[in-house]
């Protein structure tokens, strides 16, 4: 997620808040991998289920344009915020 967060970020999340698009939020890809990313768009996954297409700050890192989008169960939480090493509030851009 970097430029917004790096390695290390101590974050607040809220289990089960609210996904709305571009909000940052806690997510299990698949392959059982947690992942902090930005919620784009709803998008059905294989099976028709709802989930959300998610998308890291980062282009070259792997989200959604690699692993398809996330079922929406696998959605865990929404950042609030960073609270270390330094706090910065809000999910937005």
């Amino acid at each position: 997620m970097r430029p917004a967060l790096r390695p290390g970020d101590r974050l607040l999340v809220r289990y089960g808040g609210r996904v709305r698009p571009g909000r940052v939020v806690l997510a299990r890809f698949a392959d059982g991998t947690l992942a902090v990313k930005r919620a784009d768009r709803p998008a059905a996954t294989r099976t028709g289920d709802p989930g959300w297409w998610l998308l890291g700050d980062n282009p070259a890192g792997v989200d959604s344009r690699h692993r398809g989008p996330v079922a929406e169960p696998d959605v865990l939480a929404v950042v609030l915020g960073r609270v270390w090493p330094r706090p910065r509030w809000g999910s937005s851009r």
